[in-house]
């Protein structure tokens, strides 16, 4: 997901939504970085899933 803020250059916020009320802040930065910043974003949302699943699996 991403939160536009429209003031100075640009600013984009990427997080993620983990069921109702957990919001996972991933990267933040501007306009000129979005490319790179998405890509990080991906990459670490992936990976907090899979510790997740780690978690929360079967004992």
């Amino acid at each position: 997901m991403e939160l536009r803020l429209d003031f100075g250059p640009g600013y984009r916020v990427y997080f993620g939504r983990d069921g109702d009320s957990l919001v996972i802040l991933l990267v933040g930065g501007t306009k000129r970085r979005q490319d790179a910043e998405i890509a990080v974003a991906k990459r670490l949302w992936q990976e907090y899933k899979e510790r997740k699943g780690r978690r929360d699996g079967p004992d």
